[in-house]
């Protein structure tokens, strides 16, 4: 997580390997999210399997201003 809060860019998080996560996955995710946001960037997550993006979903935070999600991942 230090590099990416360095990073100069947006931050591309892929999630194409990860086939469980639990809160700490999505804690991690939002206090990366916030900090980037302060900074003017935001992260851009991918590859979520399915019942990865549920988890997204069931604790909101998918509704984060400074997270972004594949078009192919629709939130539907």
């Amino acid at each position: 997580m230090v590099r990416a809060l360095r990073a100069e860019s947006n931050v591309i998080v892929d999630l194409s390997e990860l086939a469980f996560a639990d809160s700490s996955v999505m804690l991690d995710l939002a206090v990366l999210a916030r900090r980037l946001r302060a900074r003017g960037r935001e992260v851009l997550v991918r590859g979520a399997q399915p019942q990865v993006m549920k988890l997204i979903k069931n604790v909101g935070l998918h509704r984060l201003p400074a997270i972004r999600f594949e078009p192919a991942l629709a939130l539907a």
